[in-house]
């Protein structure tokens, strides 16, 4: 089912060991324009979670009716990470990330012209399905500029954009609808036109390695000095048929939901527990994503310095996601935290670990697969993930119209990291590096 061997696993990493470390640094700028894409797929993802309890009070929204905006979302954004998953692998990450922006971006406006909750679940579903891209479009394009040394610290680089825009969005949004005096519409509009700069960015700066016009000829062969394994596809059955694509998947269903959670209902927790506001929940708010920030970074650090240390991949990775894991463990408290400032450092604690675990979880595509399957691959999981989502939010707002309390949910979070790791560790024990038939 899977490979050749601890031998053939290692060779891509001591070949890239064998060129030296380029001055070149275009791979960087590459990093630079897909952090600021995943920052601005938050921003806009998120902008309605922080006007969640205004738009609660203007129009009379149940629980359980942002629940379905929520899960839904999710249900279309695990759609669209299947199909961006297959296409990407087909039409690069370039034109994968202009096709995806410019369909988030036209859900983000759309949420402008309505105000039910029903409303918002359909215009959100082009938000949901273009921002599905974002991840296979971005791994993709860290698959193609970064070897597998500097793969996971670069993948934790831009995964940290997504704490970015979510320390960002609180602030911006309180700025623009409570220091500015605006409608609550702006704040979707405003966001928006940012998505216009990058995507003219975008367009002009990238281009795959060989193409580059200002890659050196150094910085190329660092990052080619890996086999290549691009040419050909892969459908899905083809990597189902591997379980090491099922660990993938199964880590992404166990985890991803934590962190959607998070991400769409904090601001109602810190609303219905200590009674904050849009005015003044955004320092909780900023201090939780950037714990989270941290974690994204130090997670792919870790791991990245194992590799460079001599340890095999697979362990270097298992061992960063064990550790990440302990820390996420103390949430399992926040509901019963006497006051914000002790809930924000438990929630933030395990932010920081959820995205310390799945920077290294995201590596495995890059790490075990050929890069013709890495977005089937990656699709695959971001389906699962979106599932394992929109059951977690569902069942969330119908337990806070019946119980109304987050105690279960916290407790869930806190004991996921582990079960997930050693559900991936049952799946894909050796680590080893997978062949496809093409």
């Amino acid at each position: 089912m899977s490979a050749i061997g601890d031998a053939a696993a290692t060779a891509p990493e001591t070949a890239v060991h064998a060129v030296p470390s380029p001055r070149g640094r275009i791979r960087w700028l590459i990093c630079g324009l897909l952090f600021a894409a995943v920052v601005l797929s938050y921003i806009d993802r998120l902008v309605l979670g922080v006007l969640k309890p205004q738009l609660t009070s203007l129009y009379d929204w149940s629980n359980a009716g942002y629940g379905d905006i929520t899960g839904y979302f999710q249900v279309a954004y695990g759609f669209g990470f299947l199909l961006f998953g297959w296409l990407i692998d087909r039409i690069g990450a370039r034109n994968g990330y202009l096709l995806a922006m410019g369909s988030w971006t036209i859900g983000h406006f759309a949420q402008t012209l309505v105000t039910s909750t029903t409303g918002f679940a359909i215009a959100r579903i082009p938000l949901a399905f273009g921002e599905a891209g974002t991840y296979p479009s971005a791994l993709a394009a860290a698959s193609q500029w970064f070897p597998r040394k500097e793969r996971a610290f670069a993948i934790g680089i831009f995964n940290a954009g997504a704490n970015v825009g979510a320390v960002v969005t609180p602030l911006l949004i309180s700025f623009i609808v409570v220091r500015m005096v605006l409608d609550w519409r702006w704040a979707f509009i405003i966001t928006g036109l940012f998505n216009l700069v990058w995507l003219a960015a975008w367009w002009r700066l990238y281009h795959p390695p060989h193409a580059h016009p200002r890659v050196t000829a150094e910085e190329r062969a660092w990052i080619e000095a890996e086999p290549a394994d691009d040419v050909g596809r892969a459908g899905f059955l083809a990597v189902l048929r591997h379980r090491e694509a099922w660990a993938y998947m199964t880590g992404r269903f166990l985890i991803d939901p934590v962190w959607w959670t998070f991400l769409f209902w904090l601001p109602d927790f810190f609303h219905s527990r200590y009674g904050y506001d849009l005015k003044n929940f955004g320092p909780p708010l900023v201090a939780i994503y950037i714990l989270a920030d941290l974690g994204a970074i130090a997670g792919g650090w870790y791991s990245s310095r194992l590799l460079k240390r001599g340890v095999a991949t697979g362990r270097a990775r298992k061992r960063a996601m064990f550790v990440c894991a302990l820390f996420a463990l103390p949430v399992m408290f926040a509901a019963q935290a006497s006051s914000i400032w002790i809930a924000v450092g438990m929630i933030g604690l395990a932010c920081a670990a959820h995205q310390g675990f799945s920077t290294n979880l995201f590596a495995l595509p890059g790490d075990q697969f050929p890069r013709y399957a890495q977005g089937t691959l990656i699709g695959l999981g971001g389906f699962a993930g979106a599932a394992g989502g929109f059951i977690a939010s569902k069942t969330l707002g119908l337990l806070l119209d019946t119980v109304g309390s987050y105690g279960p949910f916290f407790v869930a979070c806190g004991l996921a990291y582990l079960v997930a790791l050693f559900a991936f560790h049952l799946l894909n024990p050796r680590y080893r590096d997978v062949v496809i038939a093409r």
